[in-house]
């Protein structure tokens, strides 16, 4: 069944865990945007109730069964093409990206994802150091960990193998190997049929 592609007030509150009152007044005041029904209710965008939890730092709960996937790369370009090719196979897949190492350790936390896509040559926090952390701490350890690089070697995939990664993909990659890492071939397949 597909998620439906707005929000009540009471689908809000449940996410947020508050009450519909709350949801209301945030909404009265601007700080949650919806739009107006002919009839006067409110209906928020995912987009927009994400946005809201991030910027309160509240962990939204999740009730789908959705697909989400990480994307952790400081080259923009990179990670929206991959953002793209991703959405572009399943309306069941939720794609975020991190642009470091540190805030991709935040929206672990938000997000919750199946899958990371690591770039492991990052400034500041590397992709080693993002994979030794995730796969040290029992509540992260079983995210599914693909390693991404331009500059592979023998030594550099052993090590990110060896931190826990699953595999690591050189760059530039297909969009076939990139969907064969994260298990999404089948859909792609269906897709084009």
């Amino acid at each position: 069944m597909n998620e439906k592609p707005y929000l009540t007030s009471k689908d809000v509150a449940k996410k947020l865990r508050v009450s519909t009152v709350t949801v209301r007044q945030w909404a009265q005041k601007g700080m949650l945007s919806a739009d107006i029904t002919p009839g006067g209710h409110r209906r928020f965008s995912h987009h927009e109730v994400q946005r809201f939890a991030q910027s309160h730092n509240i962990t939204l709960l999740r009730s789908d069964n959705r697909f989400r996937i990480l994307i952790v790369d400081d080259n923009s370009d990179m990670a929206r093409c991959l953002r793209e090719m991703l959405l572009a196979i399943s309306s069941n897949i939720d794609v975020e990206t991190a642009g470091d190492g540190f805030e991709a350790g935040r929206l672990v936390s938000d997000f919750s994802p199946h899958v990371v896509m690591l770039d492991l040559k990052m400034p500041g926090m590397d992709g080693f150091e993002v994979c030794r952390l995730l796969k040290s701490k029992s509540e992260t350890r079983s995210i599914r960990i693909i390693a991404m690089t331009g500059f592979p070697t023998s030594g550099t995939v052993k090590r990110i193998q060896d931190l826990g990664a699953e595999m690591c993909l050189s760059k530039p990659f297909t969009q076939e190997e990139m969907l064969g890492a994260v298990g999404l071939i089948e859909q792609a397949i269906a897709c084009s049929n």
